[in-house]
């Protein structure tokens, strides 16, 4: 019988971020991706997710490297959790494989790493699969789709991608190189659906950096810029209108400054000569002659826009006069802290310009019509949705439909479940372990669920702790029990209460002692069921309660 090839995907299906999707045929194994993504609003204290890696571990020794298609933290953030386990190379494009250097140096684990440069165009051997890089365009420079030659026929693997025709400082997808490929049979094509709910073709990058001229021309206030950290072609408009109309600019935020050193370094944002400035030195020049760009581009609380608008930045505060330009949209659940910073803007008396009232982001996905165009120029007898929220799949699979791929052969996939490939047939295969590990601090997967439970449980009822001192000899109450609370009700204001519940605690440990019942144990099991009982009858609320029982 002949071998299958294994699709599996550990995540990025029925999600936005975190995206891995493994290919298997025989003794061989290649990666695609390495992602994290970030965490939902009831994971207190959860600081990122990743992919769950067991059956990678378990097959470490097969794995011939990892294949990254572009720099964006859902397609490289796990890197430095991922490398601490599997010892394979990494390949990626110069900008890709710089940002992919920063964080593993981060986590001292760059001389422990092999991590090759390849470019567009070139062909890569891993085991019995070659990888083909092919340039694609995104909101980050150096993006690449993946064709991936199997025993079984090729796939095409999209990644993150657009159709922009007039790109800012790079080509425009190789849809030459994807035409030939239909031509030659595309036996499966895994296609980004992000954007599939949008109608039309994107808006092209270029048309951002014609407004910024607009914002800039006979502007005579201080401006200050915020958007992705990167996206480079949006920073290199922004320093591009700058040198045009005569102002020098400052960088804050660590990842933007990082960002951009490490695309400067390369030759993918051209800064002229004079141009930059150091961000403590901006404040001598007069307004019209100045611009910062900025992280903060999504309210997080830690970005340098969020504390220049709270004053919490050491070196610039947002002021009346200045124009500030939001050039991203909000992502999903980033809303309201994104309107929190706006409002706080407009009370400073800034002038504020985002996208609700001027178009000032153009999306890196595409659009239903180049979507379509990918479909056109592959040909793909099988077709698998990939990158997206389930409603995304299932409208990327009608719209594959449309273009005449057989229901049949579309397969809507899901996190761990494999997909197995012939040349002739597409069918769901062996489930594999998967799902979300999740990082607080330096752990890695030590947050389990009953942990995050409790943490939720803190969040919404608080806490409270009854401290019982009791006698060794006969269980009696020495001191009136101590109860501390946090989070639950502030103590002066509800002394009635508090009282209440000392009370039930003296009964029941007077009940223990008069049976001569030293269960400490048992005793701080009724402590705990008793008092949440008469909360929840008393004020509707469920407090975590923690009894302890001091034995003197």
């Amino acid at each position: 019988m002949a071998e299958k090839l294994k699709i599996i995907p550990l995540g990025g299906l029925n999600e936005i971020g975190k995206n891995l999707t493994v290919y298997e045929y025989g003794a061989d194994i290649i990666i695609v991706d390495c992602g994290l993504g970030f965490p939902d609003d009831d994971m207190y204290g959860i600081d990122v997710v990743i992919p769950d890696i067991t059956y990678l571990r378990e097959k470490k020794t097969r794995i011939r490297g990892i294949v990254l298609t572009h720099g964006h933290e859902d397609h490289i953030g796990a890197l430095p959790y991922v490398m601490r386990e599997l010892d394979v190379p990494i390949y990626a494009t110069p900008l890709t494989a710089g940002l992919a250097e920063l964080k593993l140096s981060e986590h001292n684990l760059l001389e422990t790493t092999t991590l090759e440069v390849r470019r567009a165009g070139e062909i890569i051997k891993l085991g019995c699969f070659k990888v083909e890089l092919i340039h694609a365009n995104h909101s980050i420079h150096d993006t690449v789709m993946l064709s991936i030659k199997t025993p079984v026929g090729t796939i095409i693997h999209t990644g993150d991608f657009k159709i922009d025709t007039t790109p800012v400082s790079e080509e425009m997808i190789d849809l030459v190189r994807l035409g030939e490929l239909g031509k030659k049979g595309v036996l499966a094509l895994l296609s980004d659906s992000t954007n599939v709910e949008k109608t039309g073709y994107s808006t092209s990058e270029r048309k951002i950096g014609e407004r910024f001229d607009e914002l800039f021309q006979g502007c005579t206030q201080r401006i200050i810029v915020t958007t992705f950290a990167s996206n480079i072609h949006r920073v290199q408009q922004v320093l591009d209108c700058a040198a045009k109309y005569g102002r020098r600019v400052a960088i804050t935020g660590r990842s933007m400054e990082n960002t951009l050193g490490v695309a400067t370094e390369l030759g993918c944002v051209k800064v002229p000569d004079g141009l930059l400035m150091e961000l403590g030195k901006i404040n001598n020049l007069p307004p019209e002659k100045t611009v910062i760009i900025t992280t903060g581009s999504q309210g997080e609380p830690m970005s340098a826009l969020y504390r220049m608008a709270f004053s919490g930045h050491k070196q610039v505060e947002v002021k009346s006069g200045d124009r500030v330009i939001i050039s991203a949209s909000a992502v999903p659940g980033n809303e309201k802290t994104v309107s929190r910073v706006i409002d706080e803007l407009f009370r400073r008396g800034a002038e504020v310009i985002y996208d609700k009232v001027s178009e000032l982001h153009a999306s890196g996905h595409a659009y239903q019509e180049e979507l379509k165009m990918i479909l056109a120029l592959t040909k793909p007898k099988f077709f698998i949705p990939v990158h997206g929220e389930h409603r995304h799949l299932r409208s990327h699979a009608k719209l594959a439909e449309q273009m005449g791929v057989r229901s049949k052969y579309i397969m809507v996939g899901d996190i761990g479940q494999a997909i197995d490939l012939t040349s002739k047939s597409i069918q769901k295969g062996a489930p594999v372990p998967s799902g979300k590990v999740l990082v607080d601090g330096t752990g890695v997967g030590d947050v389990a669920s009953v942990v995050l439970r409790d943490r939720k449980h803190l969040a919404q009822d608080g806490m409270l702790v009854v401290i019982v001192n009791v006698s060794s000899e006969d269980g009696s109450l020495i001191s009136e029990p101590d109860i501390i609370t946090r989070g639950f009700v502030y103590v002066k204001e509800s002394e009635e209460l508090i009282q209440e519940l000392k009370n039930i605690v003296i009964e029941i440990v007077e009940s223990y002692a008069s049976e001569n019942v030293s269960d400490w144990t048992s005793l701080k099991r009724s402590i705990r069921n008793e008092l949440s009982e008469y909360l929840y009858k008393k004020i509707k609320r469920k407090p975590m309660i923690m009894p302890t029982v001091t034995e003197i």
